[in-house]
């Protein structure tokens, strides 16, 4: 199976988080956020990648050319930020040489539950549907962010991209909007819509437009519904993610550095090589340390994220914050 992620975006939203890398290249435990997203699709079931990346994105080209995704993952660039239709795109002829009849397509910024991928592959194969949509109940306020559904009998008959609330629809015995987060199973035929799609009001090509388009000219589309995802999209986001794996995955809680002998550590804890730390800390629970940070005398952590080339002051307690070199200082 064939996966496109699209990584290229700028992650407006994480502020300075994205100031010197992009949202695709944010650790999580040590891996990077797209790793995380294309672990999850190996598991799933995906062998072959297409990622849409920035040209300027150095740090995740570089990434993705070592082991063990070097020789899976092709790379496809998407110089101008022209929206998510425009960057599949500029995936489309890669798609084409691979000559699969459908392919996994996904944001670099959500996991989804264990199975999910495997189980939505099955139903675009089992049924053969044109479109198998992740879809997921969101309230009224979030709908305007995301991309809505029409569903009538288990078929998905219309998309709204990031409606205004009167374009929400309604459903009779619940409060909420059916949304279609970025994660699909397509047929190739998808394809030959994206030079239709035009630009819209926010200045982006917008690839639900797309799968309007395909189901209004008889395209097969249903979808698979979730109850939960992890989404990287504000700061908070970033520090939910890194204790969710150092909770849940014992090969990401380990430390690394050198500790001065009365550093307590409260797991679980990620402190990697080439962090500096003072004595006298007390770090954790669910506290991720990249390389490249320092971490002054008698300071107290917990349940925080500090990135390379940030300094924590000396004596300082940091709870639930991420701290950065860029714009804040501790």
């Amino acid at each position: 199976m064939l996966a496109v992620v699209l990584a290229a975006g700028r992650g407006t939203r994480l502020r300075h988080l994205t100031e010197d890398r992009s949202k695709a290249t944010l650790p999580i435990a040590g891996k990077p956020m797209v790793e995380r997203v294309l672990e999850m699709l190996s598991r799933g079931g995906v062998e072959r990648f297409i990622v849409v990346a920035h040209p300027g994105d150095g740090l995740l080209v570089e990434h993705l050319s070592r082991p063990p995704w070097a020789g899976r993952v092709r790379l496809a660039y998407q110089e101008q930020r022209l929206g998510m239709a425009h960057a599949v795109e500029c995936a489309a002829p890669l798609v084409r040489e691979e000559d699969a009849p459908a392919f996994v397509l996904a944001s670099c910024d959500n996991l989804y539950p264990e199975g999910h991928v495997a189980a939505l592959i099955a139903r675009q194969h089992e049924d053969e549907l044109d479109a198998a949509l992740t879809l997921l109940w969101v309230r009224p306020e979030q709908a305007s962010a995301t991309a809505v559904v029409v569903l009538q009998d288990g078929w998905v008959t219309d998309i709204i991209e990031k409606p205004r609330p009167e374009e929400i629809p309604s459903d009779s015995e619940r409060a909420e909007a059916l949304a279609a987060p970025a994660l699909y199973v397509l047929s190739n035929r998808v394809l030959d819509y994206l030079p239709r799609v035009r630009y819209s009001p926010r200045g982006e090509r917008e690839f639900p437009e797309a799968l309007r388009l395909l189901i209004e000219d008889g395209g097969r589309a249903s979808g698979l519904l979730v109850q939960e995802r992890m989404t990287l999209t504000q700061p908070t986001d970033l520090l939910a993610l890194n204790a969710h794996f150092l909770r849940r995955d014992p090969a990401c809680a380990v430390v690394e550095a050198d500790l001065p002998g009365n550093v307590r550590i409260l797991p679980p804890v990620r402190i990697e090589a080439g962090v500096e730390l003072g004595a006298g800390c007390r770090i954790g629970p669910e506290v991720y340390l990249e390389t490249g940070c320092r971490i002054g005398t008698e300071t107290v952590l917990r349940r925080a994220v500090v990135l390379r080339g940030a300094t924590v002051k000396a004596g300082v307690v940091i709870e639930r914050i991420i701290c950065s070199s860029l714009p804040d200082t501790f």
